[in-house]
């Protein structure tokens, strides 16, 4: 190998070890924490539970969507947490899944599917670590009919 092949192989090499150091690794106290917080969040979804969904998400934490008529759409948490007041504590059908979670450092990305009777909905959460605590600060998802 020429060495100008090889000191570019060495740097790419040692880039994606440092990349990969920043990842939180599987089961460490921080990804176990972030799944706490996401459990809270699905709790809250399951069962109708806004005690739950305030847990796990930042006060300022927005929603965001496409409409059926694909249309851009946005949330407040008090707006978003109005549509669980009717059936708070029912237990809702279907299941609801953590699909991936990447840790790296004080932020967090993780995927959640929700299988509905009806519907099925994609959600990819944004988590940040403030002050030790891990808490969701945005949410983009999408749905579709069964």
């Amino acid at each position: 190998m020429k060495p100008l092949a090889r000191a570019v192989l060495a740097a790419m090499l040692a880039a994606q070890a440092a990349t990969l150091g920043a990842q939180a690794a599987p089961g460490s106290a921080d990804e176990n924490a972030v799944h706490q917080v996401v459990e809270a969040y699905l709790h809250g979804l399951k069962f109708n539970d806004v005690a739950s969904l305030k847990q796990a998400f930042w006060p300022d934490a927005r929603l965001f969507f496409v409409d059926r008529n694909g249309h851009h759409g946005q949330l407040t948490q008090a707006a978003w947490y109005e549509g669980f007041v009717a059936n708070a504590g029912k237990e809702e059908p279907g299941e609801l899944r953590i699909a991936s979670v990447e840790v790296t450092r004080d932020i967090a990305s993780v995927k959640v599917v929700e299988e509905y009777p009806q519907s099925r909905y994609i959600d990819y959460l944004s988590l940040v670590k403030f002050d030790g605590a891990w808490r969701i600060v945005n949410k983009v998802y999408t749905a579709e009919r069964k």
